[in-house]
């Protein structure tokens, strides 16, 4: 288990920056959030390869691991945050969504990820549930073929207020995906706000398949990634408990609502974890 931090909690630095920063603080591993100002896989420019491997060199360099997290907010759309999905009503919405997904797949094997995250998102419209489990179940299998042909594994985040937002949702697409490339990410915060607790009985339920975590302190009913301390989570059982399930994976602050301070932040947050690995 190594100990990471999530680039869209440096939105106000360069992303090589950003790296450099979190390796001399001490952290093991970054989840890169694709966005416009960081490797974003849409913007077709001469030199858009040559910045991934040079992100690449510089990771292997510090000896980091990644993660590609796919949560920037206006990326596909500059008016509706993080739309469209592949829930989409618009067969070219879903299709939108589809294509930057498999552009993360991409930039996750060049840089030398093992691992892309993502979510459901939310529908904007009157279709029945049942068309918009199919359609993602549809879209998440394609999705999985492809990151399994490159060499990268799917990581489902199941998020408050989005179309699948508990563990019991999520165990239903999991079920219906049926695909050995098909895993979770966990966000501890989210397990709270959705009173999805004790948190440590998920981690044991799904650890064969946990690929990936974020970590963050929240209030019940209230989805808001808060500083540790400034919640209501004890972080003592969780750590402990990834450390009894074995789990290899890394665990990623994701605090985007702090990059005003994001080098303190992040300080604070790397010494606060320590104190209780």
């Amino acid at each position: 288990m190594l100990l990471g931090y999530n680039t869209n909690g440096f939105a106000h630095h360069r992303l090589a920056d950003a790296i450099d920063i979190l390796a001399e603080l001490g952290y093991g591993s970054v989840a890169i959030t694709l966005d416009y100002h960081c490797l974003n896989p849409l913007a077709f420019v001469s030199n858009h390869e040559r910045r991934i491997a040079a992100r690449r060199r510089q990771l292997e360099r510090l000896g980091l691991r990644s993660v590609v997290e796919t949560g920037a907010r206006f990326l596909l759309d500059p008016m509706r945050k993080h739309q469209p999905t592949l829930l989409s009503d618009s067969q070219a919405e879903r299709l939108s969504r589809y294509g930057f997904l498999r552009h993360a797949i991409q930039v996750a094997r060049n840089l030398g990820s093992g691992t892309v995250s993502f979510w459901s998102g939310t529908h904007v419209g009157t279709t029945g549930e049942e068309v918009l489990m199919d359609r993602l179940v549809e879209g998440c299998r394609r999705l999985a073929d492809a990151a399994q042909m490159q060499g990268v594994r799917l990581a489902f985040e199941p998020e408050p207020g989005m179309f699948i937002d508990t563990m019991a949702r999520f165990a239903e697409l999991h079920r219906r995906v049926d695909h050995p490339n098909f895993g979770l990410t966990i966000d501890i915060g989210h397990l709270h706000c959705m009173g999805e607790t004790p948190i440590e009985d998920h981690l044991r339920r799904w650890r064969s398949i946990l690929w990936n975590i974020h970590i963050d302190d929240m209030r019940k009913g209230v989805h808001d990634h808060l500083m540790f301390g400034e919640g209501e989570i004890d972080f003592g059982p969780v750590l402990r408990t990834l450390k009894e399930i074995e789990y290899a994976g890394d665990v990623h602050v994701e605090l985007s609502r702090h990059s005003h301070d994001a080098v303190e932040t992040a300080r604070k947050a790397l010494a606060f974890l320590r104190e209780r690995v």
